[in-house]
């Protein structure tokens, strides 16, 4: 190899080192939960780049600035959508993709959020022993098929929005809050047992909350739950948007110093046709959650961004009405 010049590599080394300082960070997730994906596309709806150009839903998200896609799974859902064998056809897609997996387990045959968290039918009859043996072994036999199927997902939530518990009656947080704790840790167990290096997210909803996450979360810990990341929900409109956002982050370092915990807020969203103040809210909350100290809060996800033209009456999406994405996703820009 001939010698390199002074000046040649004093030129490469002052190129490269910019960008290695460009790359500080790049752990962030930006993302989306795009559980509806697969029904959209059997039902024809069309995603289109903001040029008008036809994409494929996720590629059209990771030309956006998206690393993270999330997904959440049903246990025995009255159609296939949600259920394991289409959850493992996206997340195929998003790893094709070079995009990181986040998995949500509802633990229910539909919706669990923390208006109704309700026992697959199969489970009902369940005593609380039972209940929790079952957890783990249906925890335990997904995440064995996305291990077959070459699917690693980063993080694994243990519930979703999981306010006042999971699994009702039986693992209601008001009701019993060592029952609930042992749910959250019978998870945390399947999912280290199959993906040791996931990270397991206890997730609560109403992130501005600070006194729902010193109840449901300082109970958890207190009751011996094992988990890695507190995750949070923030659904603010255009009118309270600052506030919400500074007692959501005035919560999030709370519980980073209260509990050492690392958070992620898992779900956010506003209405597609307030675009502006999506997009100050979204870039705000972004630049203020990278700002957390030793990346303590570690990403920021939007759900179902391409929700467009009132599917399933959902509003709160970030496509206009021609399917293109709005200057809310700008945000997630590099």
């Amino acid at each position: 190899m001939r010698p390199i010049p002074y000046l040649l590599f004093f030129l490469l080394f002052s190129c490269t080192k910019p960008m290695r300082s460009q790359q500080i960070g790049d752990d962030f997730a930006k993302g989306a939960d795009v559980g509806w994906i697969t029904e959209m596309e059997q039902q024809g709806v069309l995603f289109y780049s903001d040029k008008g150009k036809q994409m494929e839903g996720m590629s059209l998200l990771k030309s956006l600035g998206m690393n993270t896609i999330r997904l959440r799974i049903w246990v025995n859902p009255a159609e296939k959508w949600n259920g394991r064998a289409d959850v493992i056809a996206k997340a195929l897609r998003a790893r094709e993709l070079g995009m990181r997996i986040m998995l949500n387990f509802h633990y229910s045959d539909n919706w669990a959020d923390p208006g109704k968290q309700f026992k697959p039918a199969t489970w009902a009859s369940l005593s609380f022993p039972e209940l929790k043996q079952t957890l783990v072994q249906y925890t335990l036999e997904v995440l064995r098929e996305f291990k077959a199927a070459g699917i690693d997902p980063e993080w694994v939530q243990v519930g979703n929005e999981t306010d006042d518990g999971l699994l009702w009656p039986d693992g209601k947080a008001s009701r019993s809050m060592a029952s609930y704790a042992a749910l959250i840790d019978a998870g945390y167990g399947a999912v280290k047992e199959v993906f040791p290096s996931a990270k397991v997210i206890a997730h609560v909803s109403n992130g501005w909350n600070n006194e729902l996450f010193r109840w449901n979360i300082g109970g958890l810990i207190a009751n011996g739950a094992r988990f890695d990341v507190i995750g949070l929900s923030l659904y603010p409109t255009a009118a309270n948007w600052r506030a919400l956002t500074k007692q959501c982050m005035d919560n999030v370092q709370d519980m980073i110093t209260r509990y050492g915990k690392e958070t992620m807020i898992v779900e956010v969203g506003m209405p597609w046709d307030q675009p502006d103040a999506a997009h100050a809210f979204l870039s705000e909350l972004i630049l203020r959650a990278r700002a957390i100290e030793n990346e303590k809060c570690s990403g920021v996800l939007y759900w179902e961004p391409q929700a467009h033209n009132n599917w399933k009456g959902y509003t709160l999406g970030a496509f206009n009405t021609q399917g293109r994405p709005t200057k809310a996703l700008q945000a997630f820009a590099n």
